[in-house]
């Protein structure tokens, strides 16, 4: 799938994908990013926020293609400023809107695409081969472009994206105009690119369930600005760390034996009782347990309380 890392090797882990600092970027008096600092691990990245928020703007940027009014950063090791040529070569970009050539063949436009990014000929047609393959379009190769369906061309963007062996891929809204089962078809190859093989991706969209499906780590950007970056998981955790008890079967007993060993209780769900300990997981765990015991009733699981992706994102831009 990818014979650039098969030759090379994946970056150095000690080097990250990218290292932004103090990025703004200006269309006339708009600022667009403001003073925008990250370090891009290796992996899958969802680019999240809400429309406007400068997430393509950034994309292009570290694709070499605006120049930034101030400050700057590498990617897979080049200056972003001087050497966009150079990190274009490594890069796999896969654009919101459409971006095939009139005229062409699915097979010439990969193929051509390839060339563009250095690849020799036959090794370009060979490639266009392979992904067009993986990326679900065997079949209809030689047909014209312009023939296809709204979620064929998404997938001829990605393969464009892909024929080349990046080290990097960007998606730009992957999912955008396709129907449901375009759309899980589309983030199941994002996620097999990633986490089967091993490409670091980063996926920009304003759809909180793409991120939550295909992305280990989120950056969220509003109004230009970084507001957040850490894992889905982390993210997602409420704050003090509350418990969901998942019993066999509700019980008020439970909750008053809970209160007693000092916990509180927030809400129930169904036989799911969410507490509040005051002292350290493992503390609030023996405290579950003792009251379990005290009711008699059977605890089947216990988990770290979450938020939904959505509740986080908004908490986060608020």
């Amino acid at each position: 799938m990818n014979p650039r890392q098969e030759a090379t090797g994946k970056v150095p882990t000690t080097v990250p994908i990218a290292s932004i600092q103090g990025l703004t970027v200006r269309y006339g008096s708009f600022t667009a990013l403001s003073d925008f600092s990250l370090e891009l691990p290796e992996g899958c990245v969802g680019l999240l926020g809400p429309n406007g928020a400068g997430k393509t703007t950034f994309l292009k940027t570290l694709l070499g293609f605006i120049k930034p009014a101030s400050g700057g950063g590498h990617v897979l090791g080049f200056d972003i400023a001087r050497q966009g040529r150079e990190i274009r070569q490594g890069l796999g970009y896969m654009p919101e809107q459409d971006c095939h050539i009139p005229g062409m063949s699915a097979v010439s436009f990969v193929a051509y695409a390839g060339e563009l990014a250095g690849l020799p000929r036959n090794q370009a047609l060979r490639r266009a081969h392979e992904v067009l393959e993986y990326t679900g379009l065997g079949e209809a190769r030689y047909r014209n472009v312009d023939t296809y369906s709204t979620g064929m061309r998404q997938r001829i963007k990605l393969a464009q994206a892909l024929v080349h062996g990046p080290k990097l891929l960007l998606l730009d809204e992957p999912t955008n105009g396709l129907d449901p089962k375009g759309r899980q078809e589309m983030l199941t190859l994002v996620r097999d690119i990633s986490h089967g093989k091993g490409v670091n991706v980063l996926v920009c969209s304003h759809l909180l369930p793409d991120i939550e499906r295909t992305c280990d780590e989120v950056v969220v950007l509003h109004q230009g600005r970084l507001r957040a970056q850490q894992s889905v998981t982390n993210l997602r955790l409420l704050d003090g760390a509350p418990i969901d008890v998942e019993l066999r079967e509700f019980s008020p007993v439970f909750i008053h034996a809970a209160e007693a060993q000092g916990l509180t209780y927030i809400e129930a769900r169904g036989h799911v009782v969410r507490l509040q300990g005051r002292g350290t997981q493992e503390e609030s765990a023996a405290q579950i347990y003792q009251a379990a015991r005290s009711a008699g009733v059977q605890v089947r699981g216990l988990t770290l309380a979450q938020r939904s992706l959505e509740e986080a994102f908004l908490e986060v831009i608020q």
